[in-house]
């Protein structure tokens, strides 16, 4: 339930810009909202106690990367967060959710304040800046 009320929360502001949109007809909203139904479904069936140990891994990694950038270690705090980033590419909970919240990754394409594709065409920026 948790992890629905907050992918509902990071979704809710492109719901609102859609209904604003003038390239959004009513069957692009509807099938919007199909689509986060199908997902909520489908995060219904993802452990919550293994989404809470990611994220508790995720803050440790991100403290211990933030550190290793204040001391000036910046090649250190890259391959932390690389390898950590390819952890969980790897991790079964995190590909499980990544499943679920296929299908409005195309949706969100459409909507400026989602970038999602934007924010992977970046993996040049280094994890300090």
């Amino acid at each position: 339930m948790k992890i629905t009320v907050i992918a509902l929360s990071l979704l809710l502001p492109a719901f609102a810009f859609a209904q604003e949109m003038p390239s959004m007809n009513q069957a692009d909203i509807e099938n919007m909202m199909n689509n986060l139904q199908g997902m909520e479904t489908c995060m219904q069936n993802i452990d919550e106690k293994k989404l809470d140990e990611l994220k508790r891994g995720a803050e440790r990694v991100e403290s211990e990367v933030d550190a290793l950038c204040r001391a000036g270690k910046r090649s250190q705090a890259q391959a932390k967060a690389i390898s950590y980033g390819k952890k969980m590419a790897n991790d079964p909970t995190m590909q499980a959710m990544m499943k679920c919240v296929e299908p409005m990754k195309g949706m969100m394409k459409s909507v400026p304040m989602m970038p999602f594709d934007e924010m992977m065409e970046n993996s040049d920026r280094h994890v300090c800046d």
